[in-house]
């Protein structure tokens, strides 16, 4: 898929999927600012990329940084065309393991920075005539899965604000969609393995053996995905949620 010459912010852009789309798109043509919270791992990036990428660290659940990162893309790359709402918590517990600090932290990471980064980059894209923002919800925001109550309400209402802004922002040639994975291997999930007191090798094979199509996602799967709802192959798709799931049911 050819990004030449398109800025795009990616969140998340440290993280498992976030580094393989960072790079993709890099390969691809497009100028990147990533975001992230970790500076040192921001800052391999930009000695892996050079000019291509410039990058930002940082709390996305800080209103006022998800505004400086759409003026940062705009000040050094002239604007914003592409927009990956990427970045993910996913605290564990049912309502009654829930604090109210997971519960925060699962709508600011998943749901409102999505919100309000989306929002920042509307008059930017509208201004270059057009764009694309692609969210990373989950199929658990579709088919809520046990015990993750505060992530799953969290991916479900993101779900519904990417059919409403890609219904709203439609005619202004800005264009919503989002992709639903099941598990993915990560290190995110492979620590939460380890947290859990899991060997996450082991755990990942058993989970292999759950997937009609023999394995969980890796980080590419999920990413071609996501590049082909940002790219002009889907030009006349919008307010839609792609399923990525190898065909393994959630619960």
């Amino acid at each position: 898929m050819n990004f030449q010459g398109k800025t795009v912010i990616v969140t998340g852009a440290t993280g498992g999927i976030g580094k393989e789309l960072v790079s993709r798109l890099i390969t691809a043509g497009a100028n990147v600012v990533a975001a992230g919270r970790n500076a040192d791992q921001c800052a391999q990036l930009e000695q892996r990329f050079g000019q291509q990428l410039k990058a930002m660290p940082g709390d996305i659940t800080v209103p006022e940084y998800c505004q400086d990162l759409v003026d940062h893309a705009v000040r050094h790359f002239g604007g914003v065309d592409l927009l990956f709402n990427n970045a993910g918590s996913i605290p564990r517990g049912t309502a009654e393991q829930t604090t109210d600090q997971m519960w925060d932290e699962a709508l600011e990471v998943n749901l409102s920075a999505a919100f309000r980064l989306s929002r920042a980059v509307l008059k930017p894209m509208i201004d270059n005539g057009g764009g694309a923002i692609v969210n990373t919800a989950s199929a658990w925001g579709l088919y809520p899965g046990p015990g993750h109550l505060a992530y799953c309400t969290a991916k479900g209402a993101l779900i519904t604000m990417t059919k409403c802004m890609g219904r709203d922002h439609a005619a202004q040639g800005i264009r919503v969609n989002a992709v639903c994975p099941n598990e993915v291997d990560t290190p995110m999930l492979r620590s939460g393995f380890e947290h859990r007191g899991l060997d996450a090798e082991n755990a990942v094979r058993e989970l292999d053996s759950t997937v009609p199509l023999g394995h969980i996602a890796k980080p590419a799967e999920i990413v071609d995905a996501m590049l082909f709802l940002a790219s002009a192959q889907a030009r006349y798709i919008t307010g839609t949620v792609l399923e990525v799931t190898g065909a393994k049911p959630v619960y």
